[in-house]
């Protein structure tokens, strides 16, 4: 009998997970659907985020079976977890904290020093709308490509820029009252 490969059964779990919290996790803990339509205008609903987090989740299970399939089952050493490794996913999770730390604090920030009204009226209109999300999601994934890559490059945040700009727009443009993360909060 043949054996299940490591990376079939990862997959076969995040998909099952992701499909359970798509069916019965998202609709029960949420207030409203995906998008809703109030008095004729479209809004994103309380389940958008975490059905596209989810969504996103369950292709990349799905992918992961897919390429694991395919290969052919090499006597592979067991991975351990080592020092190296540890290094890396504390390097991980610093550039993930202090990410999320300058998405929330760069508009107030910057609204601070160049306005005297503060952030909060100014959250919901362009350009302070994007900073925190955009500035937060540049460093993250410019951080990340570098890590990858063992060197800082112009292009990688860059990358990170036009990511997190591009994700930002198509979140915002569709709905004329939605605030990005973490302005409803501020």
């Amino acid at each position: 009998m043949r054996r299940v490969n490591a990376d079939v059964a990862l997959g076969l779990a995040v998909l099952v997970v992701a499909l359970l919290a798509l069916l019965v996790w998202v609709p029960a803990d949420t207030g409203s659907g995906i998008v809703e339509r109030i008095r004729g205008q479209y809004r994103i609903g309380d389940a958008m985020g975490p059905s596209v987090a989810f969504g996103l989740l369950a292709l990349a299970g799905v992918v992961l079976m897919v390429e694991s399939m395919g290969k052919k089952a090499a006597a592979r050493p067991r991975a351990s977890l080592g020092q190296g490794q540890l290094s890396f996913l504390l390097i991980v999770f610093v550039i993930f904290f202090v990410s999320l730390l300058a998405m929330r604090w760069i508009g107030p920030a910057v609204a601070g020093l160049l306005t005297d009204t503060g952030y909060r009226p100014l959250r919901a209109s362009l350009p302070w709308k994007y900073l925190g999300y955009v500035g937060g999601g540049m460093l993250m994934v410019g951080s990340l490509i570098s890590l990858a890559e063992r060197r800082i490059t112009l292009r990688a945040f860059a990358i990170g820029f036009v990511g997190a700009l591009v994700l930002a727009m198509l979140y915002d443009l569709p709905f004329d009252d939605f605030l990005l993360p973490p302005n409803g909060d501020l």
